[in-house]
């Protein structure tokens, strides 16, 4: 056998290195969307996003399972994975404040449960009420 033939398996950093870089494009162009508020360029860098982690996650779990994953680019993934979290928790958030501008601006139907003031609300099927 000739030496080219015994050589060691190539490194897995490049194969890996191209989805992270990607990753990590799109958690970057997404943060820059959502600090200008920008709905398209959100929608459009979370679909981008999403394509990316499931490329990342496949390649990194195939290259997990011989167990090359070097440990600089684990790290970066991490890091990664904790900038996305962060996202989501702005998402979260701005989702909540949102929902709570809602139920101020557009109050919902009465439950038929107690009000705030400690009485029943009722909803008034007649057409109005009757005074004695």
């Amino acid at each position: 056998m000739t030496a080219t033939a015994i050589a060691s398996p190539t490194p897995l950093g490049p194969e890996l290195e191209q989805p992270l870089l990607a990753v990590e494009a799109a958690l970057n162009q997404l943060g820059d969307a959502l600090a200008r508020r920008d709905a398209a360029a959100i929608e459009q860098h979370s679909a981008e996003l999403h394509q990316h982690l499931a490329r990342a996650v496949q390649t990194f779990s195939e290259a997990a399972r011989t167990g090359s994953v070097p440990a600089a680019l684990r790290n970066r993934l991490v890091r990664a994975g904790g900038l996305l979290a962060a996202q989501r928790e702005t998402l979260a958030r701005g989702n909540a404040s949102l929902d709570r501008a809602l139920d101020v601006l557009i109050p919902s139907e009465p439950t038929g449960l107690y009000g705030s003031g400690g009485k029943a609300e009722r909803r008034s099927t007649g057409g109005g009420s009757f005074q004695a």
